[in-house]
Formats: C-alpha cells, structure tokens, sequence
C-alpha cells in the first residue's frame, strides 16, 4: 500500500525532531519552540574533545544564582600549535560552513546589526570596525576594543575612533561620530557615521512575539547646512565616494560607511573620488590583515560601560540583571579563550548568566575580567568544531528561523545557527594560511 508522502515543511521538522531526540532534546514540535524552550534546559555531561592540535574544547554545566545554570563550553587555543584569524563577509554565513578542511573550529563573532526587517538592511552590518585583507571595510565610530592580526600575530587592543584615509590622494584625519570632539574640527577632518549610528526600535507581534527594527526615514545623518556627507562604499575595484549629501541626511545602511565633512569642502570630495584608508588609531592598515571590534570587557559590562553598543543593539544584553547567552575571549600570550555560556530565552532557569555573573565566571577560572571580552551573545553564541570527521556544533541549539512572511513556518536551524557575518576560525598552524 502507497501512502501519501509527508508535506516538505513537515518532513524537515521530522527530521530536526529527530536531530534534537538523538541529542536528548524532546521537543514536542518546531512551532512550540516559539513559545517554549524548556527542553534546552539541560545540564551538559561534563566532557573534553581533543579537535586538533593545540585545539581543546570542554563542556560543563555551572550554577549560578537564584537557582539558574548555564551551560559552559570553552576552546582553548594554543597560538603556538594553531592559528586564529578573524572573518568577516556581508553576505554573511552559517557558522559550520565555515569549518571545511582545513579548519579545525569556528566561534561567532563581532556584534552585527540585527533586524526583522529584511527589505531594508545595511549594506556593511558590522557594528564598528571590520578589515579585510588589510582594507578596513567598516570604519569606527566609537573607541572600542578590538581583535587584530596585525603582522600576522593575534592581538587585543582598544583602537582610538580615529585615523587618516586619502581621498582623491589628498590626506585627511578622520574620527568617529560617537567620541567627543572639540568643535569646530580642524580644516579637511572628516567625521565617520555608519550603521553603529542606528537606533533599534521594538514592535509587538502576534505571532513572534516581537519585531525589531530601524525607521528608515529616521537612520540618517543629522542635518546641518553647514557640512557635507559623502556615502562610501566598497565595491570589487576599491573603496569610492557614491554619494553626496549637501547638509547631511545620508542614509547610515546605504554604504560601508559616511565621510562627514565642514564648510568649506574640499574641491576633491567629489563622486567616485577614491578612498583609502591609511591609518586606524596609529597603526598601518597595511600591517592590519584583518580585525574586528569587540564588545566591553567582563569588568566595564559589570560596571555599566555599555554606551558605546547600546543604542545599535536595541534592548541592551548588557543591563543588570538580564540573562543572556553570552561569548567570551580571553587572549593571554599565546593562549586564546573561547567560551560561549549558553542559554535560551524562553528556557526558565537556563536563559543565559548576567554580566556580572560573566565576569565572576572569568574571574574564578583565572582570568582578568578587565581582559576578558564580549563578542557577540544571545542567540548568537556558537561554537562550531569538527569532531570524529563531522562539523558538530554546542550553544544556541533552540535556535529557530522565524518565519519572514505570513505563511511561512518556523524552522529549527540550532545546528546551522543564524547567519553571521563575522567569526573566528581556529586552524592548526601547519595548515594556516
């Protein structure tokens, strides 16, 4: 006898029941992960994986106040053995597909802006800095750590908002929008705006819960008749002026970032004028393979430091008391931490640690708070690393795809994870670039 073969959707939440079942998980459908999680709330078996040489991944669970638990799992890289680089991409990613031979493991990485709204996205969606094969793709607007491989050694180090970049040849100084600045600026200084300048807005859903995203009308630069804004994007044949704005009102998501400058404009601020940037805080970009900024560090998220990330990332993951997922880096010499503190939102009990929770964690396993720091968290927190010949991957399992259009299912992707756009990839050293 023939039966009737299930409906696709149905046959992919068949298959990611199963998926979860053979990891412990009972799940009684994908949809009732919209509104529960609590099959997450689990505490991990407390295990060591050897990934690669020098690669070390362990699992265990930690209680934490008022009855609650996290999940820890921690990568630790010896930089002697292996080799850490950071990658970013604007079209973004799923964080296994990034661990192909010969990658031993990848980690989620800088914050990105994140929004419901799919129609209207920025063209760079790193919150800040973001180098790529020593092209600083996305500038900052506010001083902040970051991750560098600068002459081909990893490094952490908080980059001043500030620099130099050539337009049409010509030499200018340029800071973030974010950073205080005596007023008026020196003549030809140029003032960076980019997506970090957004403003997240919430929405009660129905179906969701809630919807995230930025007014268009109202993402732009401020308005004064007295300056310029030059729209900058990034195309295959180099960094270029694609815009003009006489009096600001540049739309912060159309271009890689914003050059700002006073009366009276340089002749040479002009479309397709090219630019390059030569000089982040005061390092050579030519020395800066790649980097991306980072979060707080463990003590200033304790503390209350956050306004630099706030108002980009919406409701703050970094305001006292909330729990989040949270990942966390800690490079000591040649020694890099990777740990994600897992948790689901809608799991009670297992919805993250707060930040100063975080920081007590770090401080316990040997580690300075005020050197440990933030990448991004939540449903974000991923760890992806191959194990017995296969990509595996812990932290952030519940996560679901919400649905973009009113007929469109839920769909469980916890192994895929969302899409990024940028990450750490861990390779052993032999086989590093």
């Amino acid at each position: 006898m023939n039966l009737p073969l299930a409906p696709a959707g149905d046959r992919a939440d068949l298959a990611a029941l199963a998926e979860l079942r053979a990891r412990g998980i009972h799940v009684p459908s994908v949809p009732s992960l919209a509104r529960d999680q609590s099959p997450f709330a689990r505490p991990t078996p407390a295990w060591t994986r050897a990934v690669a040489p020098g690669v070390v991944l362990t699992a265990c669970p930690v209680a934490l106040g008022d009855g609650c638990f996290t999940n820890a799992y921690t990568l630790a890289v010896d930089l002697d053995q292996a080799y850490c680089r950071p990658v970013s991409a604007p079209a973004g990613f799923h964080l296994p597909g990034l661990v192909t031979s010969p990658v031993a493991a990848a980690v989620s990485g800088a914050f990105a802006y994140i929004s419901d709204d799919h129609s209207y996205q920025p063209a760079e969606p790193r919150l800040d800095l973001a180098v790529r094969d020593h092209h600083a793709a996305s500038l900052p607007t506010a001083t902040k750590p970051a991750l560098l491989l600068h002459r081909e050694r990893l490094a952490v180090r908080t980059l001043a908002a500030s620099g130099t970049l050539t337009v049409a040849g010509h030499l200018h100084s340029w800071s973030g929008s974010k950073d205080p600045r005596p007023d008026p600026a020196s003549p030809g200084h140029l003032t960076v705006f980019g997506a970090a300048n957004c403003r997240i807005r919430y929405h009660d859903d129905p179906r969701t819960g809630f919807r995230r995203d930025v007014d268009p009308d109202a993402n732009t630069t401020p308005r004064n008749p007295a300056v310029l804004d030059c729209t900058v994007t990034s195309p295959p044949a180099g960094a270029r002026i694609t815009d003009l704005h006489p009096g600001g009102g540049a739309d912060l998501f159309a271009g890689a970032y914003i050059l700002r400058t006073h009366r009276p404009w340089p002749d040479h601020l002009t479309l397709g004028a090219p630019v390059h940037v030569t000089a982040l805080d005061n390092l050579a970009t030519a020395d800066i393979d790649s980097a991306l900024s980072l979060g707080p560090s463990a003590a200033d998220a304790s503390a209350g430091h956050t306004a630099a990330w706030d108002q980009s990332l919406g409701t703050s993951p970094f305001r006292p008391g909330a729990r989040y997922a949270r990942t966390l880096l800690a490079l000591d010499g040649r020694h890099l931490t990777l740990t994600v503190l897992d948790g689901a939102p809608l799991a009670p009990g297992f919805q993250g640690a707060t930040v100063q929770e975080a920081a007590q964690l770090v401080g316990r396993a040997g580690h300075d708070p005020a050197a440990v720091f933030h990448l991004d968290g939540g449903q974000t927190s991923k760890i992806a690393y191959r194990h017995n010949g296969k990509v595996d991957a812990v932290g952030s399992l519940h996560y679901l795809r919400w649905p973009q259009a009113e007929r469109e299912p839920f769909r469980w992707r916890g192994l895929d994870g969302r899409r990024l756009h940028s990450a750490l990839q861990i390779t052993t050293l032999l086989e590093s670039p």
